[in-house]
């Protein structure tokens, strides 16, 4: 900004940046004393819950509550089963702009609240009055946890090697070779590490018996991609259904990779990629290994392929750590604390 002002009459004097597309830009210091980047949506939160605010007070009903919200709604709350009467009219509206808003809230990093938004949004043509009032305590949680902010750690965690099998996949995948854009610009800078978590909730919609996606990419310590939804085909097992999320996952990294190295930012060395379902990461981590499940055959030959071409390397994580189990299914105040504390400060 300091170089346009030499050739440009601006608005306002250089400064460093506040906003950014409703959210809050500010510097972060860590606990080990570096300053870094943060984002958070305090002003875009702050502002909706009184929009909630006002459409209860005109409609006679009570504010938002926070007391004992620390969770965006009950475990038990499934919005499938819900058979409360159906919304009408003006309402549908309401449910619908809240919805909005909500997504938004996730897009400015709100993560804690991206599988309840995920859940709702498929509701949006025939919400119910039950699911109007999950919107509701959703708005009710972030008034009691409105200060969060995602921070973008630059530091580079290298993991152990000894956790990824290393594997000669030529006789599998002779012309396996990761694409390269060739117009993309001179790489600066050192390379960037990106890591995945990936998880499904195998048949966790009670009503459909479909799967959940959920997975977070990191950019070194920064999630910066982070993905909930409901997968489009009914799988007969666990199995399945973590082979689904992590062929939608191979293909998010692949497209980032190359988003990245079009901006000019190396990144040479394989994506580390973790997933909590042993016969899946052994299935596409070790080349001798068979496929049983037929039907699966597009997933598991397109990991593989990702796997041999050096795009990508597997390796298993214990549940319990498995930060997308975030974004597949509801968990106990603990185990969202837990988890939470690798996505927000």
């Amino acid at each position: 900004m300091s170089s346009l002002a030499k050739l440009y009459r601006l608005k306002e004097d250089p400064a460093p940046p506040q906003r950014y597309l409703g959210a809050n830009i500010l510097r972060h210091q860590l606990v080990d004393g570096r300053v870094v980047w943060a984002m958070s949506s305090y002003d875009y939160v702050k502002n909706a819950v009184r929009i909630v605010e006002d459409l209860l007070d005109k409609d006679g009903e009570r504010g938002l509550s926070p007391r004992g919200m620390k969770v965006p709604w009950s475990n038990d709350y499934r919005p499938e089963l819900d058979i409360s009467r159906l919304l009408t009219g003006d309402m549908i509206t309401r449910f619908q702009n809240l919805i909005g808003i909500l997504q938004w809230m996730v897009e400015l990093g709100r993560v804690d609240i991206l599988h309840e938004v995920a859940k709702l949004s498929s509701f949006n043509a025939q919400p119910r009055e039950g699911h109007l009032e999950a919107v509701y305590k959703i708005f009710a949680y972030l008034k009691g946890h409105e200060k969060s902010r995602m921070v973008f750690d630059d530091y580079d965690i290298v993991p152990d090697a000894n956790e990824f099998q290393e594997c000669a996949w030529t006789d599998f995948y002779p012309d396996a070779i990761e694409p390269i854009p060739d117009n993309m610009p001179q790489a600066r800078g050192p390379n960037v590490r990106l890591s995945c978590f990936v998880d499904a909730d195998h048949a966790g919609n009670l009503l459909t018996r479909r799967s959940h996606t959920g997975f977070v990419i990191y950019m070194n310590n920064s999630p910066i991609v982070w993905y909930s939804k409901r997968q489009n085909t009914v799988e007969s097992s666990t199995f399945g259904s973590e082979m689904n999320a992590l062929r939608i996952a191979v293909d998010q990294i692949q497209a980032l990779r190359y988003k990245l190295r079009m901006m000019g930012i190396r990144c040479e060395i394989p994506a580390d990629v973790y997933c909590d379902n042993q016969s899946v990461t052994k299935s596409v981590s070790q080349p001798e290994v068979t496929l049983s499940k037929k039907h699966n055959a597009i997933c598991y030959h397109r990991i593989r392929e990702a796997v041999a071409m050096g795009m990508i390397r597997i390796a298993w994580i214990d549940g319990k750590d498995n930060i997308a189990d975030f974004f597949t299914k509801p968990l106990t105040v603990e185990r969202r604390q837990h988890l939470l504390g690798n996505l927000l400060y």
